[in-house]
């Protein structure tokens, strides 16, 4: 049998090696009366070290496929193909080979962490608990019995609900959009899979913010899409840098998170928002515009967004109540050309035959209800008040205000270490100490970086975690933070 090895691969030696002797054996090129190579004469063979073969038929051995005994060699398992002509799946082997990739290992493990342990939660980007409007829902659901039906809903999501978002947009953020350019999404991570899959394909180029929580993403590679990063200054992306990437690449489109981005706290000025629009007119380049902290600035100060000055069409607007009001109530929206929402909407019919109708409702009645103006006004409040005391608490340990900008909105501030530490294993020091961030290696190619989120953290705890955290680089890294 022909083994090919491919070695620049990020799949083990010693899986491609069992993949192609369960390729063998499920072909009939390996005869189950004979036993398979020994690990000494394939090791040679394939020139590798003789443990990478065992572990190829542990793996093998693991799912029942071959069985090894001692003295006699390893071969073909005699259940595999017996009587009852049963064989347990790997499952281990599809998991591995699906074309949709896993979130990143430490993403997973965050995840876990903040979870099942009680840590001070400065990593999770969503609001803390006392942030939500549950007293507000509790009225709606009381007051406003449901008296909707209970099939499937619009294609887009339900009719009153966009029209409702199309009122809201206006008169927050100074979009005029009709109700058949909208679409409800389970959120804006749906939306964002469902512009990805739907409007770019394999070997397209894309370019995202650096540092950005698209970097994070692995929808871009599942995909099979060529990334390429813009840098993010205290003004947000620079138009010459879009220019100089253009001249050497084919962008197809391009994914911004203008206001007050995630995770550096940034806020793009007006004359690069500008430029950027012209440009994208110029080279016919559509911009994703990721919305989901404009409401949030704690000065009332909005926008522009992109899509309110977007006279050609050339933006494809996304937002989300997800940071603002609940994240577990599921609800965003794309705006876009018709003809894009009418695409959008097929697929997520395709995924999940259209948006909850509960969630629907109770976002409907809240937006149109005068509690909503009120609880963004409280929110501003609040988010000030926790970024206020987030940098007070680092200045503390380090009174130097160049490790970070000073978030004007949103719920996240991007801090620069003093010195070049592996965060990774900073991360796991500070979990130990009952503290979570999240290292800023996941959002972009720069180390030396974290990202806290204030929103999540609630005011009596964030002055204690970053008194552990700076415990963790004097006990840990021997990182003096006076």
């Amino acid at each position: 049998m022909d083994f090919s090895i491919d070695r620049s691969s990020k799949k083990p030696i010693y899986k491609q090696i069992a993949e192609n002797i369960e390729k063998g054996i499920a072909t009939g090129e390996f005869s189950p009366d004979n036993p398979l190579p020994s690990e000494r004469v394939l090791a040679k063979k394939l020139n590798v070290n003789r443990s990478t073969i065992v572990s190829a038929y542990d793996e093998l051995q693991s799912v029942g496929v071959v069985e090894r005994i001692k003295g006699s060699g390893t071969r073909i398992s005699t259940d595999i193909w017996g009587i009852s002509h049963k064989r347990i799946p790997n499952w281990g082997r599809y998991v591995e080979d699906g074309s949709f990739l896993p979130n990143l290992p430490l993403v997973q493990k965050l995840r876990t962490e903040t979870q099942k342990n009680k840590l001070i939660n400065l990593a999770s980007g969503e609001l803390a608990p006392d942030l939500f409007p549950a007293d507000q829902f509790r009225s709606i659901l009381t007051e406003h019995p449901f008296d909707g039906h209970l099939g499937y809903d619009h294609p887009q999501g339900n009719e009153g609900l966009r029209e409702t978002i199309s009122n809201h947009v206006k008169i927050y953020k100074n979009i005029s959009v009709t109700p058949e350019s909208i679409l409800i999404t389970s959120g804006a991570q749906q939306a964002l899979h469902l512009i990805v899959q739907c409007l770019l394909k394999p070997g397209d180029t894309v370019a995202i913010e650096n540092p950005s929580y698209f970097y994070s993403l692995p929808v871009f590679q599942s995909a099979g899409l060529n990334t390429l990063l813009l840098p993010v200054d205290k003004y947000g992306v620079n138009p010459d840098d879009i220019i100089s990437l253009q001249k050497k690449h084919r962008i197809r489109m391009l994914f911004l998170n203008p206001d007050h981005q995630n995770p550096t706290g940034t806020k793009m000025s007006v004359n690069r928002r500008k430029r950027i629009l012209e440009l994208s007119s110029e080279y016919g380049i559509p911009i994703i515009e990721d919305d989901p902290y404009g409401l949030t600035s704690f000065n009332g100060d909005i926008g522009p967004n992109l899509k309110s000055i977007d006279y050609n069409g050339n933006v494809v607007y996304v937002s989300s109540l997800s940071k603002i009001v609940a994240s577990g109530l599921r609800i965003g929206w794309i705006i876009g050309p018709q003809k894009v929402i009418e695409r959008l909407a097929d697929a997520k019919q395709q995924v999940d035959y259209g948006h909850s109708i509960f969630p629907q409702w109770i976002a409907n009645e809240y937006l149109k209800s005068p509690e909503f103006d009120k609880h963004i006004s409280m929110l501003r409040i609040q988010l000030k008040e926790r970024r206020d005391l987030l940098i007070n608490s680092l200045l503390s340990i380090s009174n130097d205000q160049e490790k970070f900008i000073i978030p004007e909105g949103g719920i996240h501030l991007w801090y620069k270490l003093d010195e070049q530490i592996n965060e990774y294993k900073l991360l796991d020091e500070s979990i130990k100490k009952g503290v979570a961030f999240v290292p800023g290696k996941i959002f972009g190619s720069d180390k030396g970086y974290v990202r806290f989120t204030y929103g999540r953290g609630e005011k009596d705890l964030i002055k204690e975690g970053i008194s552990r955290f700076a415990s963790v680089l004097t006990d840990s890294f021997n990182i003096s933070t006076k």
